[in-house]
């Protein structure tokens, strides 16, 4: 039996291509590809003669039993256009079917625009919601930018050129005028990234017709501040959180975030008044 592997791609850059990631290709029985006519780029590039098969949104479904046999001869690498498989790309029918029949499915690591663009983005990077391409309708993104407009964490899109401008007008008008980077190009020729606040971004792109593919990454709510209790408020509400036998580590906790005080010194403040 073979092993499904899901082969992370360049995004723009041959050079990005890892020595496994050729190897695997290689050695495989066949090459399920998102577009055949891209991928066979790549491996003229490297020179790999596999076999391949088209693997897109519109047969994804009726290519399984042809990459299930190939299968149990052995193994089977996909591939997307550019980056990781399986990502705003064909991928998860097939990965569900292979384990359904009892293959191993491994990851080969790669390039990830998401990924790539957050980690230069200067924003958050311990937590971020991805949520691939915003709707094409206006009303339908509006609803879906104000679903996640209370989120805190970092939000990741992918956008076309054709409709950078108009998201990010919605984007200002329903998230407010947070800080933005915005990728475009990533390891390409014209790779440029704008780094500022949503108007400024849209300013920036009115001034030049935007061209090629754009990755957004956008600044999570912020928590609003807190007016910082007096030492005496603090005291006072402690007293009433002790009598209800509350240990100190509980009144730590429930204080913090409403009094502007760290745990470490409402800790220390709880002792001092017992």
């Amino acid at each position: 039996m073979g092993t499904l592997y899901l082969v992370a791609t360049p995004i723009g850059n041959l050079e990005d291509m890892n020595p496994r990631g050729v190897r695997i290709l290689y050695e495989a029985l066949l090459i399920a590809a998102e577009d055949t006519r891209h991928t066979k780029i790549l491996l003229d590039h490297f020179k790999i003669k596999t076999a391949y098969t088209s693997y897109f949104e519109h047969n994804k479904i009726n290519k399984l039993d042809l990459i299930l046999d190939t299968l149990s001869q052995g193994d089977v690498a996909l591939v997307s256009d550019a980056g990781t498989p399986a990502i705003n790309d064909p991928g998860y029918e097939l990965v569900k079917a292979a384990l359904a029949s009892g293959f191993d499915v491994r990851p080969v690591p790669g390039p990830s625009a998401p990924i790539s663009a957050l980690t230069v983005s200067g924003l958050p990077t311990d937590s971020f919601l991805y949520l691939g391409y915003l709707p094409h309708k206006k009303s339908e993104r509006k609803k879906s930018l104000s679903e996640i407009s209370e989120q805190p964490y970092t939000l990741i899109f992918l956008e076309s050129p054709h409709r950078l401008i108009d998201s990010l007008a919605d984007i200002q008008e329903t998230l407010g005028n947070r800080q933005i980077c915005i990728a475009r190009e990533m390891t390409k020729m014209y790779e440029e990234y704008f780094r500022g606040s949503v108007s400024d971004g849209i300013k920036y792109f009115e001034s030049k017709e935007p061209r090629g593919e754009f990755t957004l990454v956008i600044e999570g709510k912020k928590k609003e501040e807190v007016e910082k209790w007096t030492e005496e408020e603090l005291l006072k509400a402690i007293k009433k959180e002790l009598k209800k036998d509350k240990s100190a580590k509980e009144i730590s906790v429930d204080l913090a975030e409403s009094s502007g005080w760290n745990k470490k010194e409402i800790y220390n403040l709880v002792n001092q008044s017992k």
